[in-house]
């Protein structure tokens, strides 16, 4: 199913989007979290209690030497001891469950989210950063859930609870407290204030030690042939150095606001004591009391910690879920509503006309300047010329990996059987086409699987008549296991010219309508190539195909020939035609005419 995304529009609108997507997710587990809170009250208030009665102990059972009354309090604080461990082992239970299953739905949604982004977002936020997001940045939030429901929520109440109760056992006590609350107010502003850029930068950071270890993984090959190990470590040092740098700065601020609170909080304890001291001696005040205040005040200290460490913890979740919030925001790929069209027979099949398409319009030359031309039903159309010249380009906008639709410097449109593809949903478009790229793509799994991929309906039989017709039936029967051989990562175990040849049997399977060659058989020798050819065009009658080439015999045998020079079309004809006319093919030909 194809997912409408709509732009980011004015606050307002990205307000109730932001409210929609957490919505979503309290809509599942609003119960279980209103339990957890439960239980976070109950535990909290167990905890509230205890210095209370502890203070009765001592200004009722010892002063007047009441041993009943000594051990019913007793027995009274031990059973809620026990409820309140119970309350915290249920609320730890639940927390666990409910954090747990939000991550996952999450990073669920997100990686669907980011089937449906367009290319465009895509290099925008680079393929390290969206890793990055799916997981670093969703256990970020992750935590913060889990936190949420087991300290961070009894923390506040905690805290209201000891001064409450504080000002219940002596107002007079509680003025010490009602100073030092504005100046812990404002430490905690600071403290969000100032950490949640630098966490941003943290996250950041931790993008480009992916970008760095994917780009490096990925280009391990050449790495060794080259001897660059010692580069590559420095090149990653400094990343790695670049996240130290960020972390240490992030968390040496923030270590700043702990102290500070506590030397606060501690200030307020001096000031009690002394002032209770005063108290007692003059008989306006139990000792009772004096030391269930200064439970109240120890636990205060402990949860305004607690708080400080909710309020780091809330400044990168924050920052997690700004980044999220960016990718769930982001273009997809999703046409307009439009009107329904009806397929035109005696339209061409495919058609540019004047498409002019610039990758970003920050002044460069564009991509492709006013292109057109016509694929007829059944057709090859073979598409060759310098490397640059934009006919990579030609199959990304077929495919609306870019749009050009969408305003600003683009122009033109492209249309299959008389349609325009940017009125078109991207699952009807790709659904009429088949690509076969430069990199062949292939995945984890065995040989019969990626060539499945391509229909996942397929029978054995069919996958075994598109190998055939890709020229790659024989080497797969090689194998000791056959087309149940086990594929690494991007088909590692198998050569170049294998890959190409298996990517182009997981197109064939497909049966589409329109099939893209872009330079797919650059690593297959003259003769394969030359049977492939013979095998697609047996499929002439049905199938339209796109053949991108560095090299003439890919395209020579052509319906008709598109030279591409410079980002624009040079010359159109059959090979013959060119050689007489076209000083751009003439020239690609002679560089070639040994190989042909």
């Amino acid at each position: 199913m194809i997912r409408t995304v709509r732009p980011l529009g004015p606050p307002s609108t990205r307000r109730k989007r932001d409210r929609a997507l957490l919505k979503k997710y309290w809509d599942r587990y609003w119960k279980l979290f209103c339990l957890s809170i439960v239980c976070v009250g109950l535990e909290a208030l167990a905890s509230l209690l205890l210095p209370t009665i502890v203070s009765r102990i001592v200004d009722v059972g010892l002063v007047n030497n009441d041993l009943n009354y000594i051990v019913r309090s007793a027995g009274l604080m031990l059973a809620i001891t026990v409820a309140g461990a119970l309350m915290a082992s249920s609320r730890n239970v639940i927390a666990s469950i409910v954090s747990q299953k939000f991550g996952r739905d999450l990073r669920l949604d997100l990686y669907a989210k980011i089937q449906y982004l367009s290319v465009t977002s895509i290099d925008k936020m680079s393929r390290a950063s969206l890793i990055t997001r799916l997981t670093n940045d969703v256990t970020q939030i992750q935590n913060f859930a889990n936190g949420l429901m087991r300290v961070f929520i009894k923390a506040p109440i905690v805290c209201i609870g000891c001064l409450v109760m504080s000002v219940i056992l002596s107002l007079e006590l509680s003025i010490p407290l009602m100073v030092i609350l504005p100046i812990i107010g404002v430490l905690i502003y600071l403290n969000i204030k100032i950490g949640y850029p630098l966490f941003k930068k943290v996250q950041l950071a931790i993008d480009n030690i992916n970008a760095i270890m994917r780009e490096h993984l990925s280009g391990i090959r050449v790495v060794k042939a080259f001897n660059r190990q010692d580069y590559e470590e420095k090149r990653f040092a400094v990343k790695n150095e670049g996240l130290y740098g960020s972390s240490v700065t992030a968390m040496r601020m923030m270590a700043v606001f702990t102290p500070a609170i506590a030397f606060v909080v501690n200030i307020g304890i001096v000031a009690v004591l002394w002032r209770g001291g005063s108290m007692v001696g003059g008989g306006t005040l139990e000792v009772g009391k004096i030391i269930a205040f200064v439970n109240y005040l120890t636990q205060l200290i402990i949860y305004l910690n607690i708080i400080t460490n909710v309020f780091n913890q809330l400044i990168r979740a924050f920052t997690s879920y700004e980044r999220i919030k960016e990718v769930m925001d982001a273009g997809g790929e999703e046409a307009p509503a439009a009107a329904r069209e009806e397929i035109s027979p005696a339209a061409p099949k495919l058609e540019f006309k004047d498409v002019t398409f610039y990758y970003n319009s920050s002044g460069e030359l564009p991509a492709l300047r006013k292109i057109s031309f016509r694929c007829g039903r059944g057709e090859t159309v073979g598409v060759i010329g310098a490397t640059g010249a934009g006919k990579t380009t030609l199959l990304n906008l077929i495919l609306r990996f870019y749009r050009i639709d969408g305003g600003g410097p683009n122009e033109g449109a492209i249309y299959i059987d008389g349609i325009e593809t940017g009125s078109m949903p991207a699952e009807t478009l790709r659904g009429k086409i088949a690509w076969v790229p430069q990199e062949s793509g292939l995945f984890t799994g065995t040989i019969k699987d990626n060539i499945r991929w391509g229909r996942k309906d397929a029978t054995d039989g069919d996958v075994i008549r598109a190998a055939e017709a890709a020229c790659a039936h024989e080497f797969i029967s090689s194998f000791a296991d056959g087309y149940d051989t086990m594929l690494g990562r991007g088909g590692v175990n198998l050569s170049g010219g294998q890959k190409q040849r298996v990517s182009i049997a997981r197109a064939l399977i497909k049966q589409p309508e329109i099939l893209l060659l872009d330079d797919s058989t650059s690593s297959v020798d003259f003769t394969t190539e030359r049977k492939i050819r013979e095998n697609l065009k047996s499929l002439a009658g049905s199938l339209t195909c796109i053949v991108i080439a560095q090299r003439i015999s890919q395209v020579r045998y052509a319906d008709k020939i598109v030279v591409m020079d410079k980002g624009m079309i040079s010359a159109v004809g059959s090979h013959d035609e060119l050689i007489a006319s076209s000083d751009v093919y003439r020239e690609i030909y002679e560089s070639q005419i040994d190989s042909l």
